[in-house]
């Protein structure tokens, strides 16, 4: 019985190291990424009691053939939830999505996350999420809150969770400091802390990022360039504490806002790790007065890049090195309506032998945006050719 225990316990603790996940082969080089098909789920789709929408990741399990998908509901509409389900693929088209499976996702207590009306301070903001076969686990990330209102300040933490398929809390992971909210103009901003995640090939490091700079590091992204510098953070998932930090710049906003003093934002709201320390990295431009947003794909690497953990700002461009990235695709050039794209996945094998890649839109639960579902090619090449 004991020897069983121990047995049992240690593959508790390897498990996440044994089962390989997507990733591009070491021996081949990413070259571009093609556009292939929009499938759209239509508005406020009920499911199982709940609506569909506000779709902010997406990730494959290629053993099961499933998708897992997270919602951005704060607990407004219905208690926060993941769904599973089916992507039916044909010759270059995505043929329907198939919804199977609703799960809520549960507190410490065992209880459905409160909306604001009914506890501001506990409220969560799910916005990434991946799943680990080798224990059919989910990772999910809460982006936290930073408000000020005439009767009290609300400072949430941003949060990443470790729950069960079930969607019972496990464990969490314990934020580096720079990452804990603040009153004052320091640390996230509010609205752009964690969005994406994803784990490297052995399912021994998560990384995350935050979606805008940390208040010290620099100045929000702008219609001119100016070092707009986001972070990158690394955790050990045996130990569920940070390791590393990376910086990555931010590419200026794609467009000038109308008026010309509106609202407008560029931000990195999910990535993939794809190997050999490289990661595909979304950057989402949104300007008012336009209603599509424009979506920019960089593969990015960060084999050279500094670790940034014990610098307190990055202003001081001198000072380290940031990731190195490339341009693969820039969906403005298209000639198709995209939206709020906030998560991104390798998919199964296309007919031709490529590895697909899916992503996803947040609809925001309102009638004039779309729940979209792009269906991508990844050509890669051999490397030294």
């Amino acid at each position: 019985m004991r020897k069983t225990l121990i047995v049992l316990a240690f593959t508790a603790l390897t498990s996440c190291t044994t089962y390989k996940q997507l990733t591009v082969q070491s021996s081949e080089s990413v070259k571009q990424l093609k556009y292939l098909h929009t499938y759209t789920v239509p508005f406020n789709l009920q499911y199982k009691e709940t609506t569909v929408g506000g779709l902010s990741s997406i990730d494959y399990d290629e053993k099961s053939d499933m998708y897992y998908l997270v919602c951005d509901d704060r607990s407004a509409i219905n208690p926060a939830r993941y769904y599973a389900a089916k992507i039916k693929i044909g010759q270059q088209k995505i043929d329907t999505v198939i919804f199977t499976n609703r799960y809520f996702m549960l507190d410490q207590g065992g209880k459905t996350y409160p909306g604001i009306k009914e506890n501001p301070f506990r409220v969560p903001d799910p916005e990434g999420m991946r799943y680990i076969p080798a224990g059919r686990n989910l990772v999910w990330s809460s982006e936290g809150e930073r408000s000020f209102r005439a009767n009290d300040t609300i400072l949430n933490n941003p949060a990443i969770y470790l729950i069960n398929k079930a969607g019972m809390w496990k464990d969490s992971f314990r934020l580096p400091a720079n990452l804990i909210m603040s009153a004052e103009e320091k640390g996230p901003r509010q609205n752009g802390v964690l969005e994406g995640m994803s784990f490297t090939n052995d399912f021994r490091f998560l990384m995350t990022n935050v979606e805008e700079p940390l208040y010290e590091d620099g100045p929000r992204a702008a219609p001119e360039r100016n070092q707009a510098m986001i972070r990158f953070f690394e955790f050990d998932t045996k130990t569920k504490k940070p390791t590393r930090q990376f910086a990555y710049e931010l590419e200026p906003v794609a467009h000038l806002p109308n008026p010309a003093n509106a609202y407008y934002i560029n931000g990195v709201p999910e990535f993939l790790y794809i190997g050999n320390d490289q990661l595909i990295v979304l950057e989402r431009s949104y300007s008012t007065g336009r209603i599509p947003c424009t979506i920019r794909i960089f593969l990015a690497d960060y084999k050279q890049a500094t670790d940034v953990a014990s610098l307190g700002s990055l202003k001081n461009r001198n000072a380290y090195k940031p990731m190195k990235k490339t341009l693969l695709l820039n969906m403005d050039q298209l000639g198709i309506f995209t939206d709020n794209i906030e998560g991104i996945t390798l998919g199964p094998i296309l007919p031709n032998g490529n590895r697909s890649v899916i992503l996803v839109s947040d609809n925001n639960f309102s009638p004039t945006q779309q729940s979209q579902f792009l269906l991508l090619e990844l050509i890669t090449e051999k490397k030294g050719r």
